[in-house]
């Protein structure tokens, strides 16, 4: 028979695993004509990160005190939903134990920091941002405006390569003149602007289907990154012989892979 904090473990992983699954299919649709989208993956991929975190952090402290878990006010009152602290301690952790990775030692890069950033506020009230605008309550930031302008333009400028930008414009010049004359466009953008043009919408369109693997990509990084951690951390929590500690890599293996594999898949809620 299980132990309870075995089977507890495994549903905690099970959960963690299809939240992050989902964000990490769904950030690579969302576009300016399917917002929805972006809340789908900014609320799935917090819970998870956030979870996947605290277990890392949870597993740290089993380790240093013989089988036993941290009191659940330090994870929420300490900790809560703060996405970004999780990484800097996790980073604390890896370090403690002289941790070495197989993948990515750190996710220091401006855009892999970004999106923690982005994600931090998300989970700690930007989720509610139209709602506090329209209530007169507190408004931190807009996610979907700052995630076009920290991920996805950073990516678009940085990583699209010249002759893809290249086509991209010429496509939406040619887009315009064909149905210009015929074509009512009216969107708002990411960043709020309006789309009132063929131009300006195919544009965004092709801009879109250019980041969107890179955007994944960097998501699956920051998800292989903690499950490094948490796979590491599992040994040594199992060394205490309390049977009640499960193999991790049986449920999230699959974020466990190299990038020429990564680019590969394109919808993660399966794995």
């Amino acid at each position: 028979m299980f132990h309870e904090t075995f089977t507890a473990l495994v549903k905690e992983a099970q959960f963690t695993k299809d939240m992050l699954g989902a964000g990490a299919t769904q950030i690579r649709k969302a576009n300016y004509a399917a917002k929805g989208l972006y809340f789908q993956s900014f609320t799935s991929l917090s819970t998870g990160l956030e979870r996947i975190g605290k277990l890392c952090l949870m597993l740290d402290y089993y380790i240093d005190n013989n089988g036993s878990f941290p009191d659940f006010n330090y994870l929420k009152n300490d900790i809560g939903h703060q996405i970004d602290l999780l990484y800097k301690k996790s980073i604390e952790v890896k370090t403690k134990r002289a941790i070495n990775f197989v993948f990515m030692q750190h996710l220091d890069g401006e855009i892999h920091q970004n999106i923690l950033g982005i994600l931090s506020s998300f989970a700690k009230g930007d989720r509610y941002s139209n709602i506090n605008l329209l209530t007169n309550g507190r408004r931190q930031s807009d996610p979907i405006s700052d995630w076009y302008h920290k991920v996805d333009s950073l990516i678009y400028e940085n990583i699209v390569s010249e002759s893809r930008k290249n086509k991209i414009e010429k496509n939406a010049e040619i887009i315009s003149n064909m149905t210009q004359r015929f074509t009512m466009v009216l969107h708002s953008s990411e960043s709020g602007s309006e789309i009132n043009t063929v131009k300006e919408a195919s544009f965004r369109t092709g801009m879109q289907k250019a980041v969107a693997p890179y955007r994944q990509l960097y998501v699956i990084h920051i998800i292989r990154f903690w499950f490094e951690l948490l796979s590491n951390l599992q040994y040594s929590a199992m060394s205490l012989n309390k049977q009640d500690i499960p193999f991790f890599g049986d449920i999230l293996g699959g974020f466990y892979n190299p990038d020429s594999y990564i680019r590969t898949r394109k919808t993660w809620d399966t794995i």
